[in-house]
C-alpha cells in the first residue's frame, strides 16, 4: 500500500501557493527501539574517543617522598605524583579508546530515517520551498530568510533546510544568508541523517530535492 500525505508549497515571501501530495511508498516498518538504537548508534559513532589524561606512572614527579615516613603526624605518603597531590595522577579516567564503531545495518539505517521523516511531515512540520533565488538574492539576505520564517510562524524554532549543491551565485546568496539566521541551517540532502531529522523541530525542503526525496523513501 503506497503511503501518501500532504505538504504545503510556499514562496519566499512567506505566501502558500498549493498543497502537494507526498508520496512515499509503502508504511515505515521502523518501531521505537529499532529508531532509538539507530540514533544512539549514530551519536556514539560521532565521538572521536581522543580523551586522554595521565596516571600517576605517566606524571613528570620526583621521586622523592614529600615528607618523613615517621614523626610528622601525618599520615605516611610515598609519592607527589598520587592522585590525592594536586597535579597528581588521575584514577579511572578517560583514556583514547578505538574500534569503538557500532555498525549500522543499512536496512535498518533507511527504515529509522524514513520513520522519522514520514511522522515530521504527517505532523506538518515539512512544507517545501519555492526556488525564486534569482529574484530575491543577488547579494546575500539575512532578512529576507528571516522575514519568511517569520511569516509562516517558524521564527525562533529549529529550522533545517534540505538543499542541493550550490549552482547558482543566487544560490551561493541564499545559502551565506541561512547562517546568520538563529537555529537554522541548511543540509545537503544526500547528506542529511536521522539525527538531523530529530533535532530539528521543523524542516524546509528545497523544490529541487523533492523528486529525490520521493524516490529515496519509496526505495
Amino acid at each position: 500500500m503506497m503511503g501518501n500525505a500532504k505538504c504545503k508549497k510556499y514562496d519566499l515571501s512567506g505566501s502558500e501557493i498549493q498543497e502537494l501530495d507526498f508520496s512515499y511508498g509503502d508504511e515505515p516498518k521502523a518501531n521505537t527501539q529499532s529508531i532509538k538504537d539507530y540514533i544512539v548508534a549514530l551519536r556514539a559513532n560521532a565521538r572521536q574517543w581522543s580523551a586522554c589524561t595521565k596516571t600517576r606512572s605517566e606524571n613528570n614527579h620526583s621521586g622523592a617522598k614529600p615528607h618523613a615516613q615517621k614523626g610528622t603526624g601525618k599520615a605516611r605518603q610515598g609519592f607527589l605524583g598520587s592522585p590525592q597531590y594536586r597535579g597528581g595522577g588521575r584514577v579511572h579516567a578517560p583514556r583514547p579508546k578505538f574500534d569503538q564503531h557500532v555498525r549500522i545495518n543499512q536496512k535498518e539505517r533507511r527504515a529509522a530515517i524514513k520513520a522519522l521523516f514520514v511522522d515530521k511531515i504527517k505532523s506538518g512540520a515539512v512544507i517545501v520551498l519555492q526556488e525564486q533565488f534569482d529574484l530575491y538574492f543577488e547579494k546575500p539576505q539575512t532578512k529576507t530568510i528571516a522575514s519568511f520564517l517569520r511569516s509562516i510562524g517558524w521564527e525562533g524554532k529549529s529550522v533545517m533546510m534540505l538543499g542541493r549543491p550550490v549552482e547558482t551565485v543566487a544560490e551561493k546568496n541564499f545559502r551565506l544568508s541561512i547562517r546568520n539566521v538563529p537555529r537554522a541551517s541548511l543540509i545537503m540532502f544526500e547528506n542529511v541523517n536521522g539525527y538531523n531529522i530529530l533535532a530539528n523541530q521543523k524542516l524546509i525542503v528545497m523544490e529541487s530535492v523533492l523528486s529525490d526525496m520521493e524516490a529515496s523513501l519509496r526505495r
